[in-house]
């Protein structure tokens, strides 16, 4: 009895499928559609009129997130060294003047040395010299002698102050070489203050001169920098809003003002350079890099619209479903359109013969329909 009943319930779904299935709206060839009032009110199927609203004219564009290069830090050494010791990883805050790292080579005893030599001998160049300016202008010398001890003292004193220079490039004391405390390993300073983006230095790895050690970006300084083409340029001006999205990691829209249009064309794509401006909130949010699909507003108009969910959209054309009779049922054209200008809620729909301001449209449902 029990097998009866089931058999008599499951043709009972089948037979219901059948029926639901045999009542799917259809699209003819000619594109009408024809609904019945039954489908139209179970869908929550909506008409409605084009409607004027306020538009944004935009110029499209893409770009990064980046800093100035001057809140951007490339950080290497004069001379090469063995990284000694470090504490430093990606992501790290540092401050300008803050200890990064040590190095360690011999190298650097040599320059001392070299220093130290010269440090003691420019005292009593310095002295002959005097003496013998003295003595020449006295006629007492001739002025050979004169010439030779000025020449020694101020070839001397030239590589004297070139081997400072390198020590303090190396940022090794000066002061305390010439009494005699030499050392073989350099400490290495942040020349801003930032965040370490890159870190490239490990304990023992030897760091040559044109190696970075590391990079630091002051993230307080970001901005996004955008490449605007040559044909749309002249519609940018410093002050204009921009809105961008994160497309990799959000769907949000963030917002920074126009600071800077470039003056030049860049690069084969023939693209002008456009900078703006992040509010403090939105510059936390985000990270150096980062790729952004962008829109500046340039002008603004009023324009004839629909709901952004009435349009249909098949491959690179859209449509609008149109009511063309209304008696039994409900029978709707697709009538290809062409869109204008895009708010959250809203879509530009240009003027177009087959629809007026009279005309019903369905702005509510379409999906059902349309898939």
């Amino acid at each position: 009895m029990k097998k009866i009943v089931y058999t008599l319930v499951l043709l009972t779904t089948l037979l219901s499928c059948k029926k639901e299935v045999s009542e799917e709206i259809t699209t003819p060839d000619d594109g009408q559609i024809t609904l019945t009032k039954e489908q139209f009110s179970s869908s929550a199927m909506e008409l409605s009129s084009l409607t004027e609203q306020d538009f944004n004219v935009t110029v499209k564009t893409t770009g990064k997130i980046d800093v100035p290069p001057l809140n951007r830090a490339k950080v290497n050494t004069f001379l090469g060294g063995y990284v000694k010791a470090t504490k430093l990883m990606v992501g790290d805050k540092v401050t300008k003047g803050q200890a990064l790292l040590t190095l360690e080579n011999s190298e650097y005893i040599d320059i001392q040395k070299d220093y130290l030599e010269v440090a003691e001998q420019i005292n009593y160049l310095k002295s002959e010299y005097d003496r013998q300016k003295t003595l020449f202008d006295e006629k007492i010398t001739s002025q050979k002698n004169y010439l030779k001890a000025e020449s020694d003292y101020r070839r001397t004193k030239g590589i004297y102050l070139g081997l400072k220079e390198k020590l303090r490039l190396l940022n090794i004391n000066p002061a305390q070489v010439e009494k005699g405390n030499f050392t073989s390993v350099i400490t290495v300073f942040a020349p801003i203050s930032g965040d370490v983006t890159v870190m490239n230095a490990t304990v023992g790895m030897f760091m040559a001169p044109a190696d970075v050690i590391l990079e630091i970006v002051d993230t307080n300084h970001l901005h996004v920098e955008l490449a605007v083409f040559e044909k749309d340029i002249l519609q940018v001006k410093e002050g204009q809003t921009i809105q961008f999205k994160v497309p990799e990691a959000s769907k949000e829209v963030f917002k920074a003002n126009v600071v800077l249009v470039g003056k030049s064309i860049e690069g084969n794509d023939r693209t002008i350079k456009v900078h703006g401006h992040l509010d403090d909130q939105t510059k936390h949010r985000l990270l150096t890099g980062m790729f952004v699909e962008a829109e500046i507003i340039v002008n603004s108009k009023k324009g004839m619209a629909v709901p952004s969910e009435a349009l249909v959209t098949e491959g690179e054309t859209s449509f609008l479903l149109v009511l063309t009779k209304e008696e039994n049922g409900y029978v709707f054209q697709k009538i290809a359109v062409t869109v204008g200008e895009k708010s959250e809620q809203y879509v530009e729909i240009m003027p177009n013969k087959l629809i007026n301001a009279t005309s019903k449209i369905l702005t509510k449902g379409v999906f059902d329909i349309a898939n």
